[in-house]
């Protein structure tokens, strides 16, 4: 097993989880739970494959983020306006965005199950990197998605630390009285948290549909969604922190991957790995985390 094609192939899994879990930080640091993430991921990949069919893969990827904010913008308005419970509204985005995937899927392609296959975006060799021989399996042939992927871990640090959206939209999230008595809008960060983590659940969505499989699968996402949840709050709804539990998980899946294709343990039982890691960290971990203090619960000025 090498050990360079084993990390390419545990970045390439970690991808669509990381760019999820990114995201579901600005939501949850504005105070909103988004467990939807999961359906707005599906939804991308499927869209995200639907545009990449009809214009190439960079309108697939438009399509892809467009669609899932849209998602986004009904949990947003919901929870946010309205004061929906907002697990119920989550619950309900994943099983309304798996309805539509398949509503739409057998009236565009005539079947439930799968798209036609659709062009990936052109891959780029890393300058130096691509040329030595050990670190070809890394550098060489990456999706943009990937590097894409990568900078926005850092842009997230940058944004949240450094900025004034940033900082007030953890005020948003920590204390969101304080907040508005100081002159914020409560509501438009908590819009903006929500349908930032849309659309990255989106990209991620293209990701999986357009540099992944290269085509839309029913069910491709395979609880990706919640594995990004996981992530977040295994790193604390910190991006780097994020960054290190997405790694985490993406090579555990890369790994069962590696180990099915050898046939050495029964392929059930390796396929659960994934899983039971984020199991186990959410036993081990959520107690020592600190999530943001006002997350979960609506917020309204008429009712202070």
């Amino acid at each position: 097993m090498d050990i360079m094609e084993m990390l390419a192939s545990a970045l390439r899994m970690t991808m669509p989880i990381l760019i999820t879990g990114i995201g579901a930080i600005y939501s949850e640091r504005s105070g909103v739970t988004n467990i939807g993430l999961e359906g707005m991921m599906l939804t991308g990949a499927f869209w995200g494959a639907y545009g990449s069919l009809h214009g190439g893969p960079e309108v697939g990827v438009i399509w892809a983020i467009g669609m899932a904010m849209l998602m986004a913008l009904v949990h947003a308005f919901v929870t946010v306006t309205y004061g929906v419970d907002q697990i119920v509204s989550g619950v309900a985005i994943n099983i309304l965005a798996y309805g539509l995937a398949r509503f739409f899927s057998i009236a565009l392609y005539g079947m439930a199950t799968t798209s036609p296959h659709v062009e990936s975006l052109p891959h780029i060799d890393i300058p130096v990197l691509a040329n030595i021989e050990f670190f070809r399996p890394l550098a060489a042939g990456v999706s943009p998605i990937i590097l894409l992927g990568l900078a926005l871990v850092f842009v997230t640090y940058w944004v949240l630390e450094r900025t004034v959206f940033g900082l007030r939209l953890k005020a948003v999230g920590e204390n969101p009285l304080a907040a508005d008595t100081l002159g914020v809008k409560v509501q438009w960060y908590r819009y903006g948290g929500v349908l930032i983590s849309g659309a990255f659940a989106g990209l991620a969505g293209a990701y999986l549909a357009i540099e992944h499989t290269g085509m839309y699968v029913e069910g491709m996402t395979q609880g990706k969604g919640f594995i990004a949840l996981a992530a977040m709050i295994f790193g604390n709804w910190k991006p780097f922190g994020t960054l290190t539990a997405a790694f985490l998980f993406g090579f555990a899946e890369a790994f069962s991957l590696r180990v099915v294709q050898n046939k050495i343990i029964p392929y059930q039982f390796i396929k659960m790995l994934p899983y039971l890691l984020t199991l186990f960290v959410l036993a081990g971990v959520v107690r020592k985390t600190q999530p943001p203090a006002a997350v979960g619960i609506p917020y309204s000025r008429e009712e202070k």
